[in-house]
C-alpha cells in the first residue's frame, strides 16, 4: 500500500543508515523532501534534528516522517530518545499509543545532548 501526503502525492520513507537519517522522498519527482537525523548506540536511537524543505510545507511530510521513523524503530527493537522537538511533541501526543504497540522511549539526558553536540 502506497503512503501519500495531504495532496495525494506518493511518498516513500527509508532509513539511510550510512547517512544516519530517515529520508522522506516524493516518489514522482524522486526528490528527498526531508530528513530525520539520529545517532544510534547500545540499542537506542537518539533523534536530534528533523527538517522538511520549506517548499513542501503543509503537506504533512514532517508528521509522516516522524511516524514512520518511530515505526521502523519499533520494528528494529530500539529505544527512541527524542532530543528533536518534533519527535518530542509527537510522542507527547502519541506516546501512549506507541508504547501500546510495544515501542520503547526514554527522556533525553544531558549525556544524550552532549553526544549530539559531538556528532
Amino acid at each position: 500500500m502506497a503512503i501519500t501526503d495531504k495532496t495525494g502525492a506518493e511518498i516513500a520513507i527509508e532509513n539511510n543508515a550510512q547517512g544516519k537519517a530517515f529520508e522522506i522522498r516524493l516518489v514522482a519527482e524522486d526528490t528527498i523532501a526531508g530528513k530525520a537525523h539520529y545517532l544510534e548506540a547500545d540499542g537506542e536511537r537518539i533523534f536530534y534534528h528533523t527538517v522538511v524543505d520549506e517548499a513542501f510545507g503543509g503537506r504533512g511530510l514532517g508528521t509522516a516522517l516522524v511516524n514512520e521513523s518511530l515505526q521502523a524503530s519499533l520494528r528494529d527493537n530500539v529505544t527512541v530518545v527524542p532530543v528533536c522537538p518534533m519527535f518530542k511533541s509527537f510522542l507527547d501526543k502519541n506516546g501512549d499509543a506507541y508504547a501500546a504497540e510495544g515501542g520503547s522511549t526514554r527522556e533525553a539526558t544531558q549525556a544524550d545532548i552532549d553526544a549530539v553536540r559531538r556528532a
